[in-house]
């Protein structure tokens, strides 16, 4: 025998539904959050390891207002600073992680995320002739912007808004490195 199809009746049917899938969602997470939690720390102390020298004290992490953007770091004893670093590129935003020695110097770059053209732009994250243009740049000598804009970097081909971008993270996260050490004074 049905239920009759009463406003009372629905109103409970709908109620438990909601109540089961909220449950369902809500055991989901519980059950994944730890695991989720562990690939995100492992990624980020794998792109710690990518963008400075080889180090065994653990990271420190922190965060400090330059100009109206927020940074996040983490601080290396003995390595540097890794820096995370974001900027609007053509497919929106662009986030790496730079690693900054304790004399200034930009030891390496990695693409945490991005949204640019696939075989344009996102080359940013593979393009090997680009990418080693930043390994050891010194950007007391050398200006961190592309031959277009008056610097020392080589824009990708046809992809000179990525290329822009990607050189104003890496000149930002050298801003905050800035700041963290009053001038550059660096305690590496």
């Amino acid at each position: 025998m049905a239920a009759a199809s009463t406003l009372k009746n629905m109103t409970l049917c709908l109620t438990l539904v909601c109540l089961i899938c909220a449950a369902v969602v809500g055991v989901a997470y519980a059950v994944t959050k730890e695991p989720i939690d562990a690939a995100a720390q492992a990624k980020t102390t794998a792109s710690i390891a990518r963008v400075l020298p080889e180090f065994t004290s653990t990271p420190q992490e922190g965060s400090i207002r330059v100009g109206q953007a927020d940074y996040k770091y983490y601080k290396v004893d003995g390595a540097g600073y890794a820096i995370i670093s974001s900027t609007s590129g053509f497919g929106g935003l662009l986030t790496l992680m730079v690693g900054v020695t304790g004399d200034g110097k930009v030891c390496n770059t990695t693409v945490l995320s991005h949204s640019e053209t696939p075989g344009l732009g996102a080359k940013c994250a593979t393009d090997e002739r680009f990418l080693s243009q930043f390994r050891g740049f010194d950007p007391a000598a050398k200006t961190l912007a592309v031959r277009k804009d008056g610097g020392d970097l080589d824009a990708i081909t046809a992809s000179t808004i990525t290329s822009r971008a990607y050189a104003l993270a890496v000149a930002n996260a050298v801003e905050v490195f800035n700041q963290l050490n009053k001038g550059g004074q660096g305690d590496e």
